[in-house]
């Protein structure tokens, strides 16, 4: 829900920073103030279209913020997690500033975003409903969603949209199939001519390596002989041999060791390169033996390289890339195996869209008994609303192809008044009438709705007396269950509010200081006044006094 909302230097005012509470809001004050400021502002916040004109005179930029409590709004977290977008404490927090070169900046918790992106969060956070603002239940998605929610379809909705996703995906395979099938054919005979071709080869990276070690040993034998017999002849054949000489050092110093023990850590190094120089002798002799001159060995390995790199050569690739190219090779033939085979493809299709049709007729009568249930709670609420006679329908209308959201197209219709045909919502003539319809049906479906906040912009319009007594009991009610903002101009409304906000304008103290608009909190006393100013205009007496008093100690004796 919302809990803090901070407005700065937008339309005309200067600084006003709001704290809101659960239950029922109510705003107040005179025409002219400035109360539907503070829904502009709102809607600012949350993604809706800005304008150099909102900021207010004389200032570079306007900034609203909008804080929320979204602890228990666990769709709206995964969202903000998954696209790094989340705070701590379960608050959401959003941001937006324009400024007089048009330039727009949102934010969702410190960080810069899209306004789509800051729209997607607002949607999920708010539902503004009147007259002059957009609302969400004239969308043909929303009224969808609004009586599957209803209806408690969540999850086979889910179904109904990945059954026709699946159905979707195979027949676009097969069109394809059979669009591209004597292509496919070719393509799937030169690659499996290709794939014997590798078969044959029987070629392996690890192989490959192999060869490549052999052939620089094989091809150059008789270097290596002769460096290994040259290196033998010095350390150890010879008459002058390495080993012979390093002997000689060692007796003459063993001799000396009686007559200094200095000479003990250079004989012992010594004595120690004498062991491995004998070992390495060992295994160069062991080298000498296993190294013969073998030229049908090399023929062999040059003959399998060449035959190795004119199949690279004839792919325009190297031999090292060979596994990849029969690797792709093959997922591809699986795939034309697949796409080639008609009949098969043509029968999963079928099957698809069999499964899809019988759950999306599922999904079309859990509608229809929902549909009826719920328009014929929301005429029952019309009657009390000054809308006597009138009706309110949802009418399903059939979709042939079918498509993700199911077999059928959902559509809120009205009739305001008796003896006219019911219209669509969204050609509702009247905006009274729309926002006391969204009312009925939000209080009717406040157990399935999605947006913890609801505002409502003067929903009194064209009513009075024991309507507005009938509008002002069910915002209470929708209360109970959603954060509730309402504008009005019915003391019969306001003062069945939980919490009570006036909006009042306030000279500038200097001729060329603007006007300002100024929203405070009223404590019970104040609220007296208000609802007494709004039952006798300019003229307050005692006794208009006494029935604002009343009115609110009645009204409070309801909750």
């Amino acid at each position: 829900m919302l809990i803090h909302l901070t407005i700065r230097d937008f339309v005309i005012v200067d600084l006003a920073e709001l704290t809101f509470k659960p239950g029922f809001t109510v705003l107040t004050g005179e025409t002219g103030a400035g109360k539907s400021i503070l829904i502009d502002a709102l809607m600012l916040a949350l993604g809706g279209r800005g304008e150099v004109s909102q900021i207010r005179h004389g200032r570079e930029r306007a900034e609203i913020i909008a804080e929320f409590d979204i602890d228990n709004h666990l769709s709206l977290q995964a969202w903000l997690r998954e696209n790094d977008l989340q705070a701590d404490a379960g608050i959401c927090i959003l941001r937006r500033i324009i400024d007089t070169h048009g330039r727009s900046r949102s934010y969702i918790n410190g960080n810069a975003v899209t306004l789509q992106q800051l729209r997607i969060v607002g949607n999920q956070l708010v539902d503004i409903h009147g007259q002059h603002a957009h609302q969400s239940l004239l969308r043909s998605d929303t009224q969808r969603d609004l009586l599957d929610g209803y209806a408690g379809n969540s999850e086979l909705v889910k179904e109904v949209a990945a059954a026709f996703q699946y159905w979707q995906q195979l027949h676009q395979q097969h069109l394809k199939w059979e669009q591209n099938a004597a292509l496919f054919l070719q393509e799937r005979e030169q690659l499996e001519w290709q794939l014997q071709e590798f078969s044959a080869l029987n070629f392996s990276i690890e192989e490959w390596h192999t060869l490549q070690a052999d052939h620089n040993r094989l091809s150059h034998t008789a270097n290596l002989l002769e460096a290994v017999e040259s290196s033998l002849e010095i350390l150890s054949e010879n008459e002058s041999a390495a080993l012979e000489q390093l002997h000689t050092v060692l007796t003459r110093l063993r001799h000396s060791l009686d007559y200094d023990s200095d000479l003990k850590s250079p004989y012992n190094l010594l004595e120690t390169a004498q062991v491995q120089l004998q070992e390495a002798v060992y295994e160069l002799k062991h080298y000498q033996q296993r190294l013969n001159l073998d030229p049908q060995s090399l023929r062999m390995t040059e003959e399998r390289m060449a035959a190795i790199h004119a199949l690279a050569r004839k792919y325009r690739l190297s031999p090292e890339e060979i596994p990849d190219l029969l690797q792709r090779t093959m997922q591809r033939l699986q795939e034309l195996r697949r796409n080639t085979d008609g009949d098969s493809l043509g029968e999963a299709v079928s099957s698809a869209k069999k499964a899809y049709e019988e759950l999306a007729q599922t999904l079309g009568i859990a509608r229809r008994k929902a549909a009826e249930t719920l328009a014929h709670q929301v005429t029952e609420a019309m009657q009390t609303l000054a809308m006597a006679g009138g009706g309110f329908d949802i009418t399903l209308v059939p979709h042939n192809q079918g498509s993700a959201h199911g077999l059928e197209q959902i559509e809120f219709q009205v009739s305001p008044h008796r003896g006219i045909p019911p219209r669509p919502l969204a050609k509702v003539a009247s905006g009274g009438e729309l926002s006391r319809i969204s009312l009925a049906i939000q209080v009717i479906t406040s157990q399935v709705g999605t947006a913890p906040t609801l505002i409502f912009d003067e929903v009194d319009v064209g009513i009075g007396g024991r309507v507005a007594e009938i509008v002002g009991t069910l915002l209470k009610q929708l209360g109970k269950t959603r954060q509730v903002l309402c504008i009005t101009h019915l003391a019969q409304v306001a003062s069945m509010g939980d919490q009570h906000w006036q909006v009042v304008k306030v000279p500038g103290l200097l001729a060329d200081n603007p006007v300002s608009s100024a929203i405070r909190s009223l404590d019970e006393q104040e609220r007296v006044e208000e609802i007494a100013r709004m039952l006798g205009g300019v003229n307050i007496t005692a006794t208009t006094r006494q029935h604002a008093a009343e009115m609110l100690q009645q009204n409070k004796q309801l909750s």
